[in-house]
């Protein structure tokens, strides 16, 4: 295989792609462009641990959701920390754990904070083009408050 990348690699090339064009879209508040990662009725959920989690369907939903939610942040940035992604053996669908920091600075008061969580994440690959198919989110720990919170049960 010399000078060639496998299709597997390929893939998880393609959804790193796609993860970071996520983060991109976030800390450029370009929510219309969501329409271009996520199938039509993806259904994502964001467990912040501490209030009822709540359930999502769609980009434009994603976009209000976190649209209103950073709103108050003068400065917000999305950081992925790592990534884990396994491409099912018929090449077609994929999942990924996907570790992330915000960073963030209220906009009222200048307070700093970082909020870390995990992704698990589910994919299709639908006409050669990798794209976002469920999302779940549940916080991890938040500065600030000084909040360290359960880890997750990790979903197959």
């Amino acid at each position: 295989m010399t000078g060639q990348l496998d299709q597997e690699s390929i893939d998880y090339i393609a959804i790193s792609r796609l993860q970071s064009a996520y983060a991109d879209v976030v800390n450029r508040r370009a929510w219309t462009e969501l329409a271009m990662l996520f199938i039509a009725d993806a259904p994502v959920t964001v467990d912040t641990v501490t209030r009822p989690a709540f359930h999502l369907e769609g980009p434009r939903a994603v976009g209000e959701f976190i649209g209103a939610a950073i709103e108050r942040f003068e400065f917000f940035e999305f950081v992925i920390l790592n990534s884990h992604v396994e491409v099912a053996p018929d090449g077609r669908t994929a999942r990924a754990r996907v570790f992330m920091c915000e960073l963030r600075q209220d906009r009222e008061t200048g307070a700093f904070s970082q909020a870390f969580g995990l992704y698990q994440d589910r994919y299709a690959k639908i006409e050669g083009r990798w794209w976002f198919v469920r999302r779940n989110y549940q916080s991890l720990a938040r500065t600030g408050r000084n909040e360290i919170l359960p880890f997750p049960e990790m979903l197959h």
